[in-house]
């Protein structure tokens, strides 16, 4: 069974605060940075809701956000360490066969030939693909996610079905 949907989506972790006007560092953790342009509030925890008055990509993974109530040093480091969201209704629209991390978690794998091997537990970044821990009665499996090994994924029936490549187990 995959994991339910979340209610939110971190698309960026406060690092530290930037200057002395409140402005915070982040890491950048969505594959869609271009949404800072036009999103309007971000959600801090449990849906606190703080409202985006602007931001400034710095590199690839970083960005200064200046957030409404946050006017001063002080206020920024309050944030360090804190995950922005964004509500799942509002995530970026995915390319098919795109999958949001949370839409993998919990799914049953499958072999072609019909063997269970176990449920996706983790997902794990490796820079060139991403890989899938699976934990089962064979114990844990690391599955690189690309086409040779992943076949299909059911998002209905909660299984990724794939073609075990020789060595993997």
């Amino acid at each position: 069974m995959a994991v339910d949907r979340p209610a939110y989506l971190a698309v960026a972790r406060v690092v530290a605060p930037w200057g002395s006007r409140g402005e915070v560092k982040v890491e950048v953790l969505t594959d869609f940075p271009e949404r800072f342009a036009w999103t309007r509030q971000l959600y801090l925890g449990e849906g606190r809701p703080l409202a985006l008055e602007g931001y400034r990509m710095r590199g690839d993974r970083f960005a200064i956000l200046k957030l409404a109530g946050c006017d001063d040093r002080r206020a920024a480091s309050a944030l360090r360490g804190q995950l922005l969201q964004v509500p799942v209704e509002e995530a970026a629209p995915l390319a098919e066969g795109e999958y949001y991390l949370y839409q993998i978690l919990g799914l049953e794998v499958w072999t072609t030939g019909g063997e269970h091997l176990g449920r996706v537990g983790e997902v794990l970044s490796t820079g060139s693909n991403d890989v899938y821990l699976v934990r089962g009665e064979r114990g844990e499996i690391l599955l690189p996610a690309i086409a040779q090994v992943i076949r299909r994924i059911d998002l209905e029936e909660g299984r990724l079905i794939i073609e075990p490549m020789p060595g993997l187990w």
